[in-house]
């Protein structure tokens, strides 16, 4: 339209519009300023103002809350008393955005996924409470374990009757004088039982100085440490059917902890004993490990077809969920 606006200023404004091929009136009603739309009425058969609000009032009450509005104007029907169509309803709550559940719901938080990185032995421990199955049916002891991610050392485990945020409080706390922890050296990881998030517990780990973090709720994978040895513990050939009673737990469990910190060769720590890893052995046994298969190399190279054998790495970092790559750093690793 600028176009024809200059040139009609130099040759005029038919010449300029047959040029262009631009019909005259759409040049004029291109120039003229646009015209308000005139109000829409409202139809005469339309809801007053008194009376849309009348049925939101009437949508909003305890009684039809729940209530499609097609089952609301059905029971009002029925009583004698109609105030407009279910399609009407329908437009009032669409205007009022209350297409929806009319309730006040509560929304339950979104929780963030823990992200815990564990470089040497007592930088995150995580807990648990598994049961135990007891001398009769419905019966359980309930065992406690704390387990440090990175060793797979478990540093502390209890047997009781009970589930009780007091036992883990003790349990917790003495475990902490046991490895002698500092301040603002450790977090404790679990998930979301009632003992996990008592508030003694909470109490406990703020005066320890001590940093709490919890699974999200339904998600095993968060707390995958204690589940892994939970699993082994009870998956042991001579793990029974049932205890006879408490001090039968206790004793199975005493044997099991010792062969499992001591003499289980872990396939996440380099097939070393978690003893071993939790203490700062690794390192003297996987020389002694390198030593030997070098010297059964040299002795038959033959043997070893595409390289020296090397003994299983120590990892250097243990994660509770590790962070994603940022898509920068995943096309980088394509090309």
């Amino acid at each position: 339209m600028n176009t024809i606006r200059e040139l009609a200023g130099e040759v005029g404004i038919a010449p300029a519009c047959e040029a262009l091929a631009v019909p005259r009136a759409s040049y004029y009603r291109a120039l003229a300023p646009p015209r308000p739309l005139a109000p829409r009425p409202p139809p005469p058969r339309a809801l007053s103002k008194d009376e849309r609000q009348e049925v939101l009032d009437t949508l909003h009450c305890e009684r039809f809350v729940d209530k499609a509005p097609a089952e609301v104007w059905a029971t009002l029907l029925d009583e004698g008393i109609y105030i407009c169509s279910p399609r009407t309803m329908y437009r009032i709550l669409e205007k009022s955005d209350e297409v929806r559940e009319r309730r006040a719901q509560l929304r339950h938080p979104e929780y963030k996924k823990p992200e815990l990185l564990a470089e040497a032995p007592n930088q995150v421990w995580s807990w648990d409470i598994t049961k135990l199955p007891g001398p009769a049916k419905w019966t359980y002891f309930y065992l406690y374990v704390i387990i440090d991610i990175f060793s797979r050392y478990v540093v502390g485990w209890m047997l009781a009757d009970g589930e009780s945020a007091t036992l883990a409080s003790q349990l917790i706390d003495q475990t902490y004088d046991k490895q002698k922890i500092q301040p603002g050296q450790l977090t404790i990881h679990a998930d979301r039982g009632s003992s996990m998030k008592s508030k003694t517990v909470a109490f406990l780990l703020s005066d320890l100085g001590v940093t709490k973090t919890h699974s999200r709720p339904h998600v095993s994978d968060d707390n995958p440490f204690s589940e892994s040895q939970f699993r082994t513990l009870k998956y042991r050939p001579d793990f029974p059917q049932r205890f006879g009673c408490i001090e039968d737990a206790r004793a199975f469990c005493r044997t099991f902890f010792e062969w499992y910190n001591a003499e289980h060769r872990h396939s996440g720590i380099g097939l070393l004993t978690p003893e071993v890893v939790h203490y700062g052995r690794a390192n003297a046994i996987l020389d002694e490990r390198q030593r030997i298969l070098t010297a059964a190399y040299l002795e038959h190279p033959d043997r070893f077809v595409r390289r020296p054998p090397t003994p299983p790495p120590l990892p250097t970092a243990v994660w509770i969920n590790p962070p994603k790559p940022e898509p920068e750093e995943v096309r980088a690793v394509a090309h």
